[in-house]
């Protein structure tokens, strides 16, 4: 995990629209303070460390070891531990909750952790999913054919791409009752979506003038993104 991957994500993190993303998934817990929670795909623990400001025991999860390490810099004494969601760290129906935020489209089979969370979630607890449809995001641009074809691309990249739009199925199909589903459109009119494009026109051969094209519109105050997040909830039987 480079440098520049965690402070692109930092960044990402501060905006007021992520802020209030990550709060509504925290609502939709509904965990009460001292709740045992875990937030899978911590990251650098600034979810855990916002959950813990709540009142609730935080614990972080992270299958990368950098990510760990940085968060537990920046959150000493915090519950971080390096894990798949796959195979929990957790005995059977100890926690209350359960959070995955970017996670499931990471996973060459989104159903597996699911199967996994029933298993470490209490009778009662609730399980919230949050994460972007790749084969969705919408940019305008001078070249729609290119465009179209680097966003399929990209999420071609992806081992779960469209896991998002499965999150209803998903949790149904594990066993989960009173799913609910919300979309959350992250809009970007400036440079802060930037990286997000750069790494969709890598590798492309006609990835610098569509490039040329973003940073020029970002320049010019013509820049348009947006990317639709999906926010499930849902509780263990």
């Amino acid at each position: 995990m480079s440098t520049e991957l965690i402070t692109a994500l930092d960044t990402a993190d501060a905006t007021p629209a992520a802020t209030r993303l990550r709060a509504r998934t925290y609502d939709l817990l509904h965990a009460d303070p001292g709740a045992l929670v875990a937030d899978i795909g911590c990251g650098t623990g600034r979810a855990v460390a916002e959950l813990t400001a709540r009142g609730l025991r935080a614990t972080g999860i992270d299958p990368d070891e950098q990510m760990i390490a940085v968060a537990r810099t920046r959150a000493p004494g915090a519950d971080l531990r390096v894990a798949d969601a796959r195979a929990l760290p957790f005995h059977d129906a100890e926690l209350a909750a359960y959070r995955a935020d970017k996670v499931l489209h990471n996973l060459p089979d989104p159903a597996l952790p699911l199967t996994e969370a029933r298993r470490v979630l209490a009778p009662g607890g609730r399980i919230v999913l949050c994460g972007q449809d790749w084969d969705a995001l919408v940019i305008d641009s001078s070249f729609p054919d290119l465009t179209r074809t680097l966003v399929h691309a990209r999420a071609d990249r992806v081992p779960s791409p469209r896991s998002a739009r499965q999150y209803r199925n998903l949790l149904l199909d594990a066993g989960f009752h009173d799913v609910a589903i919300e979309v959350h459109t992250g809009l970007f009119t400036d440079a802060t979506v930037l990286p997000l494009l750069t790494g969709l026109a890598a590798a492309h051969p006609r990835a610098d003038e569509w490039l040329t094209d973003q940073q020029e519109r970002a320049r010019t105050n013509r820049l348009f993104a947006a990317v639709p997040f999906f926010v499930a909830s849902a509780t263990n039987p």
